[in-house]
Order: structure tokens, then sequence, then C-alpha cells
């Protein structure tokens, strides 16, 4: 099993409930493909450093997974399909990724706290 991180957009006219039944969906579509959701992060409403579809803002959301690299085709394609999904990307973690993204969660906690 790999480790990927994948980062994604949505469209700023959505309320709180439809932007977290959205990130559901896909957590919903990553474990019936047998992946391990190892961390999810919820970046809020940011500006985006170029206007996409006419939108000046965003909703950002992480998820790091663990999982078979067919997995990654059937994601992608399921952002290409939902009209909610501005922007996306999903990167393979190598292991100095890994050690970053561990240490990039404890400082988030340890901030939150």
């Amino acid at each position: 099993m790999n480790n990927y991180e994948t980062v994604f957009i949505l469209t700023p006219v959505l309320s709180d409930a439809q932007v977290e039944e959205a990130v559901k969906k896909f957590e919903d579509l990553l474990t019936s493909r047998n992946c391990e959701i190892v961390a999810k992060e919820n970046w809020g409403l940011k500006k985006l450093a170029y206007p996409i579809q006419l939108k000046k803002n965003g909703f950002y959301t992480l998820i790091e997974f663990k999982g078979e690299g067919e997995v990654v085709a059937d994601l992608e394609l399921a952002f290409k399909r939902d009209e909610r999904i501005i922007r996306f990307l999903t990167t393979k973690l190598d292991k100095h990724a890994m050690d970053y993204a561990v240490t990039r969660r404890t400082k988030v906690k340890t901030a939150k706290v």
C-alpha cells in the first residue's frame, strides 16, 4: 500500500453542511476501495491565488490515505465528475514527505490545544 495525500478545492457558494457532505462522499469512496484514511484537515475558506471559474475563494480540504494505485484514478474521476470541485491534486508521498506530514500534523494538533 502506498501513501497519498489529496487536496481539493470546493466552490465557495456551498453551505457548511454541503461542504461536509461533499467531503464525506470522497471519504466514503476511499473507504469503499479498502483505503485507510490517515488524516483529514479542513482548511476552510481561503482566497485563491488566481480566479478559477470566475471564483476568487474556495473551501480547501486535505485527506491523507493509504491505498493501492488504482484508487487514485477512481478518486480523480469522481473529482472530475463532481461540479462542486474546482481544483484537485493527489500526490504519492515518499518517506521524506511522510516524515514532514507527521510533523505537520503534530504541530497542528498542538496549536489547536
